[in-house]
């Protein structure tokens, strides 16, 4: 059950083993929800019935992580977990984290850890079992988030922006988050919409414009100005502006909009620009991420 996150509601933190939910809980500490991590799931409903009593979470959001860890009996005890919830009345949202295989892979042998899941064929074999252990409750999430390529900063920056909407419990508050990626690495997993723009003109067959990228004025203009960038900005826009309120109707608090080109480093960037500040026009919130521009004063390790 998807709830609209209002009064005092739970967050329950999940998904893939590796994908990042330590350091989610970590983000949200400073956020000051109350955290708990690797909860029981026979104990959830018993724990959220708690804090709806206990005077110091009264004034905090709180947080639980749960995963396969619980054992064998995990999708049985979930259901029957989330089912007791709807019937206490107990408002709960779902934010769920995922990676790539291979990147999930390499982060196991970094870390020369056991992954929970244990079963023959290997790592990847353990993974892929989990995934099936999860994707019922993957598709009751209110929210998923890729961390493949995420950098320990962007990670931040979209959880605290899931957690200051889920904090602050505004019923009829929307986050859109729009991601500019190459094609060459792949398109954004977690995205609800992906726009295709590589039928724009590409800077990087100019000499001058190839070392620049998407966010530099000259390559907006270059991309943008001429009758085929300004005719699909003007029909984008419109489809987005009618597209907003009809997902706000349904219920989601969330959508991701993806802009692609063959590189993720003109077109899409300059595109994905452009619409935050349409959005932000119109009054929508908006989250921007140019997932395969490296800034070189912002490199760091990934999640």
């Amino acid at each position: 059950m998807k709830n609209k996150t209002k009064g005092q509601s739970l967050l329950i933190i999940t998904g893939l083993s590796g994908a990042g939910k330590t350091k989610c809980t970590k983000i949200l500490e400073d956020l000051g929800y109350y955290c708990v991590d690797n909860l029981p799931i026979v104990l959830l409903s018993a724990f959220a019935t708690w804090i709806q009593k206990a005077p110091f979470c009264q004034s905090r959001p709180t947080a639980v992580v749960i995963d396969v860890r619980g054992g064998d009996q995990f999708q049985e005890d979930l259901g029957v977990a989330l089912l007791q919830l709807e019937k206490d009345g107990i408002l709960y949202t779902i934010l769920f984290l995922e990676a790539q295989n291979e990147v999930l892979v390499r982060r196991f042998s970094e870390t020369r850890r056991k992954h929970p899941v244990s079963c023959e064929g290997g790592m990847l074999a353990s993974i892929n079992l989990e995934r099936q252990y999860m994707q019922s409750l993957r598709e009751r999430a209110n929210y998923i988030i890729d961390t493949s390529l995420f950098t320990l900063k962007e990670f931040r920056e979209r959880v605290l922006s899931i957690g200051s909407i889920i904090s602050q419990a505004m019923e009829d508050y929307m986050m859109i988050h729009l991601i500019s990626f190459g094609y060459k690495n792949g398109i954004p997993i977690d995205a609800d919409m992906v726009m295709d723009v590589r039928f724009l003109p590409n800077p990087f067959y100019e000499n001058d414009l190839k070392d620049l990228t998407g966010m530099h004025p000259t390559i907006q203009d270059y991309v943008i100005e001429n009758d085929v960038g300004r005719e699909f900005v003007e029909k984008f826009t419109s489809l987005l502006l009618y597209l907003i309120p009809l997902y706000q109707k349904e219920g989601k608090s969330q959508i991701t909009i993806a802009f692609g080109c063959t590189g993720g480093k003109h077109r899409s960037v300059a595109i994905a620009q452009l619409f935050q500040q349409i959005l932000e026009k119109n009054g929508h919130n908006s989250q921007l991420t140019n997932r395969d521009v490296q800034d070189p004063d912002e490199l760091s390790e990934r999640v």
